[in-house]
């Protein structure tokens, strides 16, 4: 990864500020804060929940299991992914906020400006390849741009570009789970599915049937994220209507 951008810091009002140059019409959805797993917390939370964003540190347990389920997931698949979902391999440095922003809003019912940088952006990757989704994002200025914007209106001092940074953004999302065959007979399943969208993994991942997104993702990243991790440096937001 030559390209490298300045990271972002992990606040609504960042996530917000990104989200609102590159399109999404802010006065239905936004970026806000959970603050834990409890019920009580998640209840919190407006609804309907659209995707969970989820900044977590790496640690070696984490990496090794990473690996490990990348190399399963290769060997032995696993449940069918909906072909509507735009999954994008990471390429640009330090760019896993704006991946897991685009992974968001790109995967999401949500309402994107006309002709905004997002919207064209999905448009034109929408019959390209993960690949060819990358060099896309690497070759369009303007998410640059927002990046770095972005990346300036945190609250704390921005690492440099050049600088390693053990943290990284996830996304997760609800998709209808794809008509699966049975001896050749095409059945029908109307469940729907967690997917975690993360470009340093091999593509989008199935997490299981997704009754309520923000609860069944907060209880994945409870279960699976929080044991591996060496330290508490986790923040999970959640792409909802504004609190009224």
């Amino acid at each position: 990864m030559a390209n490298r951008w300045v990271p972002l810091e992990s606040n609504p009002d960042v996530l917000n500020s990104w989200s609102s140059k590159a399109g999404l019409v802010t006065s239905q959805d936004e970026f806000t804060d959970v603050y834990g797993f409890d019920p009580e917390l998640l209840a919190m939370i407006p609804q309907p929940v659209k995707a969970v964003v989820l900044l977590f540190p790496i640690s070696e347990g984490y990496e090794k299991s990473r690996k490990e389920e990348d190399a399963k997931i290769i060997k032995e698949g696993q449940h069918p992914i909906d072909s509507t979902i735009l999954w994008i391999k990471q390429t640009i440095g330090n760019a896993c906020g704006t991946m897991g922003l685009i992974h968001a809003l790109a995967n999401s019912n949500v309402t994107l400006a006309p002709e905004s940088a997002l919207a064209k952006f999905i448009e034109q990757s929408m019959d390209k390849s993960p690949e060819e989704r990358s060099k896309l994002l690497e070759t369009t200025p303007l998410f640059a741009d927002i990046h770095a914007q972005a990346a300036a209106a945190g609250q704390t001092v921005a690492p440099s570009a050049n600088e390693r940074v053990d943290l990284h953004f996830t996304c997760f999302v609800q998709a209808p789970s794809p008509p699966s065959r049975e001896e050749g007979i095409e059945v029908e399943d109307d469940q729907r599915r967690l997917i975690e969208l993360d470009g340093r993994r091999g593509g989008p991942i199935d997490r299981g049937v997704c009754s309520d997104l923000l609860q069944d993702a907060a209880r994945f990243i409870k279960e699976t994220y929080v044991p591996l991790a060496q330290s508490l440096e986790f923040s999970m937001l959640a792409l909802a209507p504004p609190a009224a």
